[in-house]
């Protein structure tokens, strides 16, 4: 826990950092999920859809960015 400080002076404990520092020690195996190539198409699309696109916002389904 480390201790921050309000706008208005206040002094609060927030919860720090909690991922490990570094690089994945293996690739992520997503090709074990997917069974048929549709299933792996449907998932790299998806999945470029998701980084490229300007009408997603993340996972969700917005209209509006948050």
């Amino acid at each position: 826990m480390e201790e921050k400080e309000l706008f208005n002076g206040q002094k609060v404990k927030v919860l720090g950092a909690t991922f490990e520092p570094g690089k994945p020690l293996e690739p992520l195996r997503w090709r074990h999920k997917e069974q048929t190539r549709e299933e792996m198409l449907k998932f790299l699309e998806s999945s470029q859809r998701y980084w490229y696109s300007n009408e997603w916002y993340g996972s969700e389904r917005r209209k509006n960015p948050a």
